[in-house]
């Protein structure tokens, strides 16, 4: 059996907003090529498999049919801005639908492999498109792919999932699909929405009725470095994972977390990113029998960033993680030097300073603390755990 399946074709290149648009499918190209070189995707441990788009009844498990409609209309020449087909974030493009809805299949094909134990790990980096709704698109997001994985793995029969989402931007559009779901915890950890679009994700939102608790949120001030980001982190998804026990746990990987990014004003390292992941893969193996959903999501310093940190993600899922000081292919710098007339990183990263565990005390004069605490005191309770030790 496979250790890991890894969604991936070219025709995922196609989900393209345009020139000039921050989430250009380079970020993918260069991410594949990247794997390639180091011998990524040739591992017998892995599966390399595509996908065709996801037809309307999958679509139509976290989207209204009238929204469904709406995209195949605007992919043909029709925007509909009052859905977010049309806008500057979400332009509509020909073949947009198909596009949209085969990111999708990608995530509930890995999701079905996972639970259906023809594999531990699935992945689908051209996924966790995070931020689309029922009946709108947003920030980017036409169809919500992680929110179609989680609901097919209820249908499936899982009865506790563990969505953790690590994108710079708030995962509204999956904490919304599951809000009054207690079979789901949703957590994410985030740059302040009042500082960052979606503008969402406040301690304070803890879950609808029935499933309070459910739904955990840690904003974080901006120019948080990796030292803070670890420590949230670390302050508050192992120990909610712990409580809840899931069955399966699926994980959005955005990069645009990274110092590098254009799009946040947070300051979190590869090494960091990275560290998260293993967490994340330990907990697996820990708390739901190794089953593991690893998708991507937003990133967009394209060159010196995305492909570095979802490499490390392919790389930890292969359980054969990769040497911050191991330098990239000289091959891979100079195709990035070609496409893109810019340097590239010539090692994956730099070691991640000293970080401080919760255990070691709280500082009400750190701002990161102080979030920390205040998504604790919010949610901890609610799980019978304390919000100001471990």
């Amino acid at each position: 059996m496979p250790l890991a399946r890894l969604v991936w074709s070219p025709a995922l290149l196609r989900y393209d907003f345009g020139p000039g648009h921050p989430m250009s499918p380079a970020r993918l190209d260069l991410t594949m090529r990247l794997a390639d070189e180091l011998g990524l995707l040739t591992s017998r441990d892995l599966e390399v498999v595509s996908v065709p788009p996801a037809p309307d009844v999958v679509l139509e498990t976290v989207h209204d049919a009238d929204y469904v409609a709406a995209v195949r209309a605007a992919a043909a020449g029709t925007p509909a801005p009052e859905r977010g087909l049309g806008t500057e974030d979400d332009p509509v493009f020909p073949g947009m639908h198909d596009a949209a809805a085969r990111l999708v299949a990608g995530s509930v094909d890995v999701a079905d492999a996972v639970w259906d134990g023809r594999v531990l790990h699935g992945l689908n980096i051209a996924g966790g498109m995070h931020h689309a709704h029922r009946g709108v698109a947003s920030g980017f997001c036409i169809y919500n792919d992680a929110a179609a994985a989680i609901r097919r793995l209820l249908d499936a029969g899982a009865e506790r999932v563990a969505y953790v989402d690590l994108d710079a931007h708030h995962g509204d559009g999956v904490e919304a699909e599951f809000w009054d779901d207690p079979r789901v915890l949703t957590v994410s950890v985030h740059q302040d929405g009042s500082t960052l679009f979606p503008g969402t994700g406040r301690a304070s939102d803890v879950g609808g009725p029935g499933a309070e608790g459910f739904a955990a949120n840690v904003p974080l001030p901006p120019r948080t470095t990796s030292a803070g980001w670890l420590r949230a982190f670390d302050a508050v998804v192992p120990a909610l994972l712990r409580e809840f026990r899931p069955q399966v746990i699926v994980s959005q990987h955005g990069a645009d977390a990274h110092a590098r990014d254009p799009l946040s004003d947070l300051r979190v390292g590869v090494d960091a990113l990275r560290q998260a992941a293993r967490v994340l893969h330990d907990l697996a193996h820990e708390l739901a029998d190794g089953r593991w959903v690893a998708l991507g999501g937003g990133g967009y310093a394209v060159v010196d960033v995305v492909p570095l940190v979802w490499s490390s993600l392919l790389a930890e899922a292969l359980h054969a993680p990769l040497d911050l000081a191991q330098p990239l292919p000289p091959a891979w710098r100079e195709h990035v030097a070609q496409v893109s007339g810019l340097s590239a990183a010539r090692y994956l990263g730099i070691e991640t300073a000293d970080w401080r565990r919760w255990a070691t005390g709280y500082d009400p004069a750190d701002d990161v603390d102080r979030a920390v605490l205040a998504a604790r005191k919010a949610v901890f309770p609610l799980w019978g755990l304390d919000p100001y030790h471990d």
